[in-house]
């Protein structure tokens, strides 16, 4: 089944040097861009993550820190992949919990301010997750009867990606052909940043999700805690996170005035 589009939709894929948003680096990425009319565009670029791809990484994916010694770095790249997806929705495997809360801190520590705000995202995994509860290699093998080849290689795994969302779709008649129906289905929990530190409760209100304050509202822990913003902004968290509590806490002062 081929997907109702009424914009593009870009899979994408990440190889990095580890799984710590804040921290690791893009070392290689994988565009594949569908447009409504059926048309396809395809990109992959290596990247130069500027640290060292540590060598339990490089035996996942194969990119070595010799092979991306002489490649852009992502801030180098930034212009030519935001140009790509700008007027996109998104999808991947695993994407909304790591791939896109990644690309959006490159994103912004290019000077890039992307956001959510205007697009949805389809996390093909969660799909496979609640039907079949499976890996890629497995979903692929699954839905397209074939095996996947190069397992690991940011391309090989965009293109599975896709045919596994257009294979799901034939077999489960349930499933809307529709993006933002999919995103919906798809989203674990409604986050506010990316990384799913700050997400929002049955009232539609700001929570903290982690650590001493979870659960409680944002604006409540600004106001009687205050230093807890300086800790957070101080510390190792996202930069699309401490943007996201920045946008809150100026909210709160304007309602003030």
């Amino acid at each position: 089944m081929e997907l109702k589009l009424h914009r593009p939709i870009c899979f994408f894929d990440l190889e990095t040097t580890g799984v710590e948003v804040a921290k690791d680096r893009i070392v290689e990425i994988a565009i594949l861009k569908i447009f409504p009319n059926g048309n396809k565009e395809s990109k992959t670029w290596l990247v130069n993550p500027g640290i060292p791809i540590p060598e339990h990484s490089t035996n996942i994916h194969g990119i070595t820190n010799e092979k991306v010694a002489n490649e852009p770095t992502f801030k180098e790249l930034a212009p030519q992949i935001y140009q790509m997806i700008k007027d996109s929705d998104l999808a991947g495997f695993n994407s909304d919990r790591f791939d896109i809360p990644l690309l959006v801190e490159e994103l912004l520590r290019a000077d890039i301010d992307f956001d959510m705000g205007n697009r949805v995202s389809v996390d093909v995994q969660t799909i496979f997750h609640k039907k079949e509860e499976r890996t890629l290699s497995a979903a692929y093998r699954f839905y397209c009867n074939q095996t996947l080849e190069n397992a690991h290689s940011a391309a090989a795994d965009t293109n599975a990606t896709y045919e596994i969302l257009k294979a799901q779709l034939d077999r489960y008649p349930d499933l809307e052909n529709d993006m933002k129906t999919l995103s919906e289905f798809t989203t674990r929990k409604k986050s506010v940043d990316f990384a799913g530190f700050i997400i929002l409760d049955e009232q539609g209100r700001e929570i903290f999700a982690f650590g001493k304050h979870k659960g409680v509202l944002v604006e409540y822990v600004l106001d009687n805690e205050p230093g807890y913003y300086g800790w957070i902004q101080n510390a190792d968290f996202p930069l699309y996170t401490k943007k996201v509590l920045t946008a809150i806490k100026l909210r709160k002062l304007n309602n003030k005035l």
